[in-house]
């Protein structure tokens, strides 16, 4: 049984929710280390590719939930990237 466009999409939104929330866990690892950290632009990123997994591995992991402008910007990228999944959703239905 082939692979349809939708099963593809899904597997593609569930790949950006994991590394959304990796990016978190591995940028939390190394702050707890001392190493070199991941940079924010490179975390706002994540948000926006997987923008539910990386809220989640903020909020679970305790992770840059104070940090302002951070959290401000993190917030609006998250939010963008539900638009853009609603977007898509929507024009898969029409």
């Amino acid at each position: 049984m082939p692979i349809s466009n939708l099963d593809l999409t899904l597997i593609a939104i569930l790949c950006g929710e994991v590394l959304g929330f990796a990016a978190f866990a591995r940028d939390k690892q190394k702050a707890k280390a001392g190493l070199w950290r991941t940079p924010e632009a490179t975390l706002l990123l994540f948000g926006l590719i997987g923008g539910l997994g990386a809220w989640m591995g903020q909020h679970l992991l305790r992770h840059k939930t104070r940090k302002e402008p951070f959290r401000t910007q993190f917030g609006v990228v998250v939010v963008i990237h539900l638009i853009l999944l609603a977007a898509g959703a929507t024009s898969t239905l029409l």
